[in-house]
Formats: C-alpha cells, structure tokens, sequence
C-alpha cells in the first residue's frame, strides 16, 4: 500500500474486511510517523519511507497506488520496473498526458494494471449499468452525475500544482466515470462545455463546477461537482432513457437516519461535518461506496487474466475529458475531447422508428381519467400536430 491517508484506511479496510485472505503486507508512507501509526492501525507487518523498498518487497504481489497525484507516474514506473501488477487511484494522472505516459508505461511492460474508481462498484451503481445494459430503459440519452462535500481532508488536494485542477480533479473523475458507465464505455466522448468558479476558498483552482459531455450517440452528460456543500457527502446520479428512468442516492439519504444529541461523539460517514442532529451514516461503508466489489473484480480479474471493469485505459480517457472541461471553462464554448487513441469503436446516433397510425406520426400516448388514450400526432405531409383520442 502506497500512501496513509485517508484513501489508503478506505483501501486497506476493504481489503482487509471480512476475513479476506488478501492482506496489507507492506506499507509506504512519505514520513515514518504516519508509517507507524498505519501498520499499527491496521496490523501490516512491515512498513517503510522507501518507496521502491515496499514495491520490491519480495511479499509484495500488488502495489496499490494511494499517493498524491504528482506522485502517480514515479509510483507507477517504480511498480513495472520491479514487474508488480499496480492498482492506481483516481485520477490517473493530473492531466491526460500523464495518464497517457502511465498506460503506455503499464501496457508496455505487460504487467496488470487496474483503475480503482471506486463509485462505479457501488452495489447500487452495478446493479443500475446491468438494467440499462439489459435494455431496461432503452437508449441513454441523458445522465447526471452529483458529488459535492464541504472540501477535501488533507493539505495537497488544494494544491493545483500537486493535483492538476480542483473540485473537477477531485470529485469530477469521479462522476465522468460513472456518467461512461450508464452511456456505454463505446460511446465516444465528442466535446465539452464547462463552467468553473472559486466562490468560497482563497485557493487558485476551482471550487465549484458544472459542464456537459456530448457523446456521440447524441446523449448528454451532465456532472456537477463542488467543494462548498455544506451537510456531508452528497452523491447522487440521474439516468434518462428513451423507455425509463433511474434515480441513485448513495448518500445523504440511505434509507438509515439517526437523531443524536451529540453526546457520543465519533466517526459517522465520510465528509460528515457533525455527529449531532440527523445523521445519515452508511449501512457498511466500504461496501456502499464500491471499495468491497471494487477490489474483488480487481483480484479477480488478475487470477483470470482477464481485463478488469475499470481500465487505465478509461482513466486516461476521463483524465481527456477533464482537459477538455478546464479548457471549456477558459475558452467559454464547447472543446473537443483529444484523444491520442481512441479504442471503443463507434456508436450510432440515438433514433426510434416513429409509430404511423392513420398516415399520421404518434409523437406522444397519454392515458386519461376514464380510460382512454389521447395521442398527439403530427401529419408529416402539412406538418401540424393534433391530439386523437382513441379507446383504451
């Protein structure tokens, strides 16, 4: 394990959950104290201020990357050259060129390699992309993606030139990802439009943001995300499609709420800013936030040789689509999403076959009061539109 912070107690404690024969062997931290305090936290046997001494550890089968971003690519090199499968957090790099430089180091060498986006394994998220992939809601044509809390944990994540960009770079990575997951990973991301702004912290990078993502079926993403929200981890997403809908709330209402005065203090959830009032914890956190499916579909797709469901590829590619954001942002228009390589194909435009009764085009069927159908029709010929009642 790369990195004690935050992260690095979400990873361990998934992979050390429910007596998972995968265990923490090594861990790396950038100062001996943290070091101390993480192993012993978490009972790892061995820990280190030498990076490349944990990678090469002879115990050490996998190295997860839970470093800041500006440490990704030197993490990541270290990991190939000793010839260790490497699980690499979010964001893969803190542009698209480091991304890129990761993937083709990665691929390069052979060894496996997986992206640890972990809100594309929530149980509710699984089980949300295998309906729309059944066809439960026919085509995508809009998704919207929410991740707001009241500002990052630790000092480097405010730091443009450690991380690559702000809110966008912390919480936005996030919320492209699951946005490719509902429009198919096939579907080609065309162009950007964004806008960002810094209203409540004195830092240089962005502090809140919105922006859309035009694919090329012709659906529309939509993510927001911010560092201002008070009230907690806010984590929503919104799927429309041409034949239903799809609602998630993995946050803020869990369908478990707690009344507190106070008085007992402790941990309730992440970015919770009280533990008095109405509370919202997670039923099991690790699991409700994806690290638990996460890790198992990394695992196994290393004992099977196979490619996981989260690439370094789809991390290069949400890394592009953030360089486009901040380019939209500055430019105030859409920006293309440039891709060295694009490896998904191509998607047809979104279109249904119109339904034709009576020579005329059904736009819209309504069910009314007493039973019947009123449909609103349009005569392709003269071009006016017209409501025909018919029976039910």
């Amino acid at each position: 394990m790369l990195g004690t912070g935050l992260i690095g107690d979400f990873y361990t404690a998934a992979l050390h959950a429910q007596r998972s024969r995968d265990r923490v062997r090594v861990v790396y931290s950038r100062t001996e104290e943290r070091g101390t305090a993480f192993s012993q936290r978490w009972d790892i046997p061995e820990h280190t201020t030498n990076l490349v001494a944990a990678i090469s550890h002879p115990e050490t089968d996998v190295v997860v990357v839970g470093v800041p971003n500006h440490l990704h690519v030197e993490a990541v090199e270290a990991a190939v050259a000793a010839g260790k499968a490497v699980l690499v957090t979010k964001p893969l790099g803190r542009n698209a060129d480091e991304a890129r430089r990761i993937l083709e180091t990665v691929e390069r060498a052979g060894v496996f390699g997986g992206y640890l986006e972990d809100l594309c394994y929530t149980p509710k998220a699984l089980k949300a992309m295998a309906a729309v992939e059944g066809g439960a809601i026919g085509d995508v044509t809009w998704v919207r993606s929410r991740e707001t809390h009241p500002g990052p944990h630790s000092a480097w994540f405010w730091d443009g030139r450690l991380t690559g960009g702000g809110a966008i770079v912390d919480l936005g990575c996030h919320c492209i990802e699951v946005i490719r997951g509902f429009v198919g990973k096939g579907n080609r991301p065309v162009e950007v439009m964004c806008h960002t702004d810094t209203l409540v912290h004195p830092i240089a990078v962005d502090d809140n943001a919105v922006a859309l993502i035009h694919f090329e079926s012709g659906a529309i993403g939509q993510f927001e995300v911010s560092w201002t929200f008070r009230g907690g981890l806010d984590l929503r997403d919104e799927v429309a499609g041409t034949h239903g809908t799809i609602w998630i709330n993995h946050s803020l209402r869990t369908g478990l709420e707690i009344f507190s005065t106070g008085g007992a203090g402790g941990y309730v959830a992440e970015k919770a800013e009280t533990n008095a009032g109405w509370l919202f914890p997670l039923g099991d956190e690790m699991s409700e936030l994806g690290f638990i499916d996460m890790f198992t579909d990394m695992f196994d797709a290393l004992d099977t040789r196979r490619q996981p469901r989260e690439t370094l590829y789809d991390g290069y590619i949400v890394n592009a689509i953030m360089d486009a954001s901040y380019r939209s942002a500055k430019s105030r228009q859409w920006e293309p999403v440039e891709l060295v390589e694009w490896r998904g194909g191509s998607t047809p435009r979104i279109g249904i076959k119109p339904e034709i009764i009576d020579g005329k085009v059904v736009i819209k069927r309504e069910l009314l009061p007493d039973g019947r159908q009123k449909l609103i029709v349009k005569d392709p010929e003269t071009g006016d539109f017209s409501d025909l009642v018919v029976a039910g």
